[in-house]
């Protein structure tokens, strides 16, 4: 089945080479299928891709998205008045649902953002931020596992909080 990414990426690439109308119809499928507004203008790196089709996934056409990340569901990336930029994303962001990054903010290499977090200000490297507003609540690089990994076929169930 054809998710959003890839109606994405086939709209890009006939925008790219001068195609015309057909991104446009693309864009609309997309919206229509799957409620996911993302623009054939905008940049998304190799690798990204959306969780769960892309279902409510809202991008402002300005946003540049790097490689190798992961959005979640009804994830939304807009500007902010008045300001002219739009967020930047750079490689290997993991954004969690709901996830609101907001105005004219740049996320860094190897950030996580907790599910249901709003990002007002900009995130170094090796972040993870959550809350709203977001704040960092931890750093990648002592984590144990590592996020991009596909565990999740692991047998078992996590443990019990404590």
């Amino acid at each position: 089945m054809i998710n959003a990414i890839r109606l994405y990426r086939i709209a890009r690439w006939l925008y790219l080479h001068h195609i015309p109308f057909l991104p446009k119809l693309l864009q609309l499928i997309t919206f229509l299928m799957y409620n996911c507004s993302v623009s054939y203008k905008m940049s998304i790196g190799r690798g990204s891709f959306f969780n769960h089709a892309g279902i409510g996934v809202l991008i402002n056409p300005k946003v540049v998205i790097g490689k190798n990340c992961k959005i979640g569901n009804n994830v939304s990336i807009v500007g902010q008045g008045p300001y002219k930029e739009c967020p930047r994303i750079g490689n290997n962001v993991y954004i969690g649902s709901g996830v609101v990054i907001q105005g004219p903010v740049i996320i860094e290499d190897n950030v996580i953002i907790a599910p249901d977090a709003v990002v007002n200000k900009s995130v170094h490297t090796n972040m993870i931020v959550g809350g709203i507003p977001a704040k960092i609540i931890g750093d990648v690089t002592k984590l144990d596992y590592d996020i991009f990994a596909n565990e999740s076929w692991k047998e078992g169930h996590k443990p019990f909080l404590t």
